[in-house]
Formats: C-alpha cells, structure tokens, sequence
C-alpha cells in the first residue's frame, strides 16, 4: 500500500518535503574572499515518505549558480524552475525511478553562491573593528538558507549536518568542531558537526579575524582580537548563571557547548540562536552588562525553537514567545529583584508590542499570532508581535492555571516536542491532554477563548504589571511633562541609581506623550542627563529619537552616524522612520552613504520602509 502523502504545512517554502525529507546533510564549501563567494557542494541524505509515482525531488534555490546535480552518483537531469517571488526557483532534480518509503536518495549538488546571495555578508577589511582582514557571516532566517545551497527551506524539516569549510581564516559554524588527531585544524580546513537534528534556517557559518576566550565551564566567546577582553567581560558573569537556571526549569541544555560569537556591528538582530554558537550584536557589549538579557534571550531559544521549531513561520509565536517567556524566567531566577524585574522587563515589551502595532495598525494581519503568510515574505512580518504577544499568551496561561502547574507543564511540552516541529493547534492539544487529569486546570482552559488569542489582531488584555521598578521613572517623566509649569529643576542626581534598562523605560514613557517634547526641552534633556554620552545604544537611540521628534537639529548628526556604525534593525529602522519625519532628504542621504554597510536583510527592510515594497531608490 502506498504510503500517504501528508499536505504541506509551510506555505513559504517551494520543496515537496512531503515526498522526500532530508535526513542529513554535508556541506563542503571553500570561502573566497577575493570574489566574494562559497564554491563547493551539498550532499543531502534524503528519505523518501511514499512509494507513489512521484519521480522527483523539488528543493529550494535562490540566486544560486548549479553546476551539475548527482543521484546515488551518477549524473542526473535537473532544471530550475521559475522564479516564485520572494521564494526564489525551485530545483527539480528528475529521477529514475520512485524511491520506496524508508529509503535513501543520496542527493549531491556542486554549486556556488552569488553576488545576489541574500544571507551571506562579505566585509571588507576597513569594516571591521581592527581593519586588518575580511570578514563574511551568514544570516539564514527566515528563507535565506535557500540562496547558500538548495535546500528544504523550512523550519518543518529538521536534519543533521556536518561542515567542511575551507578558509585563510579562522571558522565557525553551528556545530561542533571536530579536530584531527593532533587536536587541531590542517591545511584551512575546519570542520564541525551537528549531532541534533536541526531546520535549514539554523545553518551558519563565519571567517574573519576570530579570537576566543573562555567565559564559563563549557562556554567561550569569540570575537576580533582586540575586542577579546571586553567581550569576556560583558559575558563571563551571568553566561553560565543563565544556563543553570534554565536548565533547572526545563532540562540540561544537550548541545554540548553554549559559545557566542560576537560580529562585526552590521550584523541586522540583537542575536542569533544558531546552535553552539549565537551570532550576536556588539552593541550588547554596553560596558555595563545591562543587555545580557540578549544572551538569556538567544540561550533560550536552545529548548525553544531549536529543540522544539515552529513548523512555519505562521506560527513564529512559538519560537519566540516562549523564548521571550524563558529568558524572563531565568532573569526572574537570578535577579535580585525577583519576580519584580520579570514585571519590569514585560513593561519594556509591551511597549515595543504597542509600537509594532500602531505601525502595523491595529487590524493588520501582522498584528495576530497565527499570521497569514501565504505568497508573503516572513521578514515582512518581522517585529516584536511574535515575541510580546506570544509572551502575554503564556504569561495569561501561567495565570490561569497557577505558576506551579504551570511549571510543571513547561518541560512536558519540551519532551514531547524535542527535536520535533509543531504548529500552534498541537502546542494547544498538549497542553489539554496534560491537564486532563486535573479538573481545575480543564475547566479554566475550556473556558479559554483560544480563538481569540490565535487569531484576534492587535493588542492583547493587559496584564497588571508589577510597577515598582518603574515608578521612579514614571514620575520623572511626569515632572518633565510639567517642565516650566512646576517648580522641577532637572539635575543629573535625578538619574543617580537608575540602570540602562530604567533610562530605556524613562525615554519611552517621553515617546509615548501625544505631544513632542519641545525643542529647548530636548536639548537640556540629553545636556544634563548625559544621554549622548552613554555607550549603551539601548539609550542613544531613544535619545535621538525623543530629539528628532521634537526637531532638534543637533541629533541628526549623531543620528546618521549611528546609522552608520550599526547594523541591528531593533535600532535602524525606528531611527530611519525617525529621520524621515525630521527630514525625509536627510534620511534617504543616509542611507544611500550607509546602504553597502548594511546587511542585505536589513538594507531591504530599510528600503521597505523609506521607499515602499516596489522600491528600486
């Protein structure tokens, strides 16, 4: 009897992954910096699902150049079928026969990227820190992994992999490294391997001028040489604290080592959870260790998203609200403050949350956590809904049901998930079969309006946050909204004792004033706070923010140099947006000098933003 053929879940993705899966994959690249390019081959192990008919194999492309294709070695026909926008070509490789269900066809695929390559970024030596040598990090998430290699481009595909990536320099990629028999790498060759099952979107390389350093028992960073201490620094006090708690509230981490390579500022995202090694920005590195919070974010993500994957970006809530509920419950685990800086660091995101949608508008289709991305982009639905909303769902769980229960639930679902993709309907399943037994937890679940949460846009109920680490901060920014109305005189002791995190909150409570601040206002306020001076971009650019809203034409400077020393969207594209309603001429000029700096997923987001979704500026 034929084997049934499953639909396809992922809408974003060109493969018949429900034909074939892959099993495994080994990539083989050589890194050329000179042209800017990856030469070599993938060879994919892929399992056949069905014994129908069915004589081919559909992978995703896009922007590659394919030199030949081989079944089982032998050379086989394949053509590249037409370009799908924003999905690229499919890569129909023709067989002879049907393959029967459980067995392997043995893909391999010579190839090389090319200059349109959207997930890789080739630097230059003057755009890195020391100016010494190139640079080339990968970026795959959402569907960018397809313009490397063809692939199943899907989170609902996962595989494991080994790396053989020759370069001048030194190497890093999401597995880990597999020395030779004298312990180290030979002949430019580095090589790695990812036990773990993992989706395409999670595959990552980097060279450049890399040095490492240790900053816990099974944790190290890396970075550009003369960056190494601080880096060190920022991290070494709180990276293995961060991985004890969490794996007391689900289970021990199983990836080995936990390292995180920080990149040069270009790099478009606060982090990347790639396996073994997070891809992060060097703006957390702040002097102050007030971002950390990025690094029990992208740690998170090892159990949520990693382990346990969005079986489509349809259903990104997955990925990242838990990720955002985790990374709280490990700050809420270490923190002096308790369960008060939990509160704190939701106040933070629920602003966020409210400003994606007042962008998006509050019936968009973007503004719901079940989204339709059907012929759509998933970066186009990049914000922080995904990441708040789907906190506020689990934390209104949480609440429902009781923290203890709760509790209890969270490493269920992480077994019963591991290694595994899943959508938003067997995340809910889970959670009813759980509590089946117990008919408190029933009741209040069945009375849930489950619906309303998947699929309702816009902002969710409000909790009732815990203020007390922002009350401070409210107060003050009420003084300034009486500013030369009451007898407040503002001094730098009114910000003695705040941390990074309470200025944050203090500038966007400002933000939030349905009138700007006034100009002269503007300017006293970055004088005696110092707010320029701060190196933590976190607060600079909510500084320049407050300043540009209110039209003062001395942060538009700083502004566009900011814009050209960073790379991470979280900060680009609000700064952008800002710019443009100061001086729409100002902040095109900026992008134009900056573009090339940028990303090419953060230069196209960019685009978007200033020019429209035809843009060519």
């Amino acid at each position: 009897m034929a084997a049934k053929v499953k639909p396809l879940r992922d809408p974003n993705t060109l493969s018949n992954y429900n034909h074939f899966i892959t099993a495994h994959t080994t990539a083989n690249f050589d890194i050329q910096f000179d042209k800017r390019i990856l030469v070599g081959n993938v060879v994919h192990q892929l399992k056949s699902l069905t014994n129908s008919e069915s004589k081919e194999i559909i992978l995703d492309s896009s922007y590659l150049d394919i030199k030949d294709v081989k079944v089982n070695g032998q050379l086989s026909k394949w053509q590249l079928l037409p370009r799908q926008e924003p999905y690229g070509n499919g890569l129909k490789i023709s067989l002879d026969k049907g393959v029967p269900p459980g067995e392997i066809a043995e893909v391999e695929i010579s190839l090389q990227t090319t200059k349109e390559c959207t997930a890789l970024q080739w630097l230059t030596p003057a755009q890195t820190s020391n100016q010494k040598h190139p640079y080339m990090f990968s970026q795959c998430q959402a569907i960018h992994a397809r313009s490397i290699f063809p692939c199943q481009d899907t989170p609902d595909v996962k595989a494991t992999f080994d790396f053989n990536i020759k370069s001048p320099l030194p190497v890093v990629a999401s597995g880990l490294p597999v020395k030779d028999d004298a312990g180290s790498t030979s002949n430019g060759l580095y090589r790695f391997r990812q036990k773990v099952p993992i989706p395409s979107y999670l595959f990552a390389i980097a060279s450049g001028d890399i040095a490492d350093a240790s900053i816990g028992p099974r944790s190290r960073v890396a970075t550009s040489p003369e960056k190494l201490e601080e880096c060190k620094w920022e991290l070494e006090a709180d990276t293995e604290k961060f991985m004890q708690a969490i794996d007391k509230i689900i289970y021990p981490y199983v990836w080995g080592e936990y390292n995180i390579l920080v990149l040069p500022p270009s790099f478009p995202y606060g982090g990347m959870e790639n396996p073994v090694f997070t891809f992060a920005t060097p703006s957390l590195i702040s002097k102050d260790r007030q971002n950390v919070d990025v690094i029990a974010h992208e740690l998170s993500h090892s159990w949520s998203g990693n382990l346990v994957t969005n079986g489509s970006w349809e259903h990104f809530w997955l990925n990242e609200g838990w990720t955002t509920y985790l990374e709280r419950r490990v700050r809420l685990f270490i923190s002096e403050h308790g369960e008060a800086y939990r509160h704190f660091s939701a106040i933070i995101g629920w602003k966020a949350l409210a400003d994606s949608v007042e962008r998006f508008g509050a019936d968009h289709e973007f503004t719901k956590l079940i989204v339709d991305l059907k012929g759509k982009d998933p970066d186009d639905a990049f914000s922080s809904i995904p990441y708040e909303k789907g906190f506020n769902f689990l934390f209104h769980l949480e609440h429902l049901i009781g923290k203890d229960k709760f509790d209890r639930f969270i490493p269920h679902y992480f077994t019963e998930f591991k290694e595994k993709s899943l959508d938003s309907f067997e995340f809910k399943s889970c959670m009813i079969d759980f509590f089946q037994s117990d008919p408190e937890a029933t009741e209040k679940l069945s009375s849930l309006d489950w619906d309303r949460w998947f699929y309702g846009p816009g902002l969710p109920p409000k909790p009732d946050f815990d203020t007390s680490l922002v009350d401070a901060v409210y107060e003050l920014a009420r003084k300034w909204e009486t500013l030369g109305k009451s007898s407040f005189s503002p001094s730098l002791s009114d910000v003695e004792g705040l941390t990074a995190n309470q200025l944050v909150v203090f500038l966007e409570q400002i933000l939030l004033w349905e009138q700007s601040l006034p100009v002269e206002q503007s300017k006293l306020l970055g004088q005696v706070y110092r707010l320029a001076e701060s190196s933590n971009v976190e607060v600079t650019n909510l500084y320049y923010q407050v300043g540009l809203r209110a039209g003062d034409e001395s942060v538009a400077e700083p502004t566009s140099i900011l814009l050209g020393s960073i790379g991470r969207m979280k900060f680009v594209r609000p700064l952008y947006r800002a710019l443009e309603k100061f001086n729409r001429d100002t902040a095109i000029a900026t992008f134009q000098k900056h573009k090339d700096f940028y990303h090419p997923i953060c230069r196209g987001m960019v685009e978007k933003d200033l020019f429209g979704s035809k843009a060519n500026p």
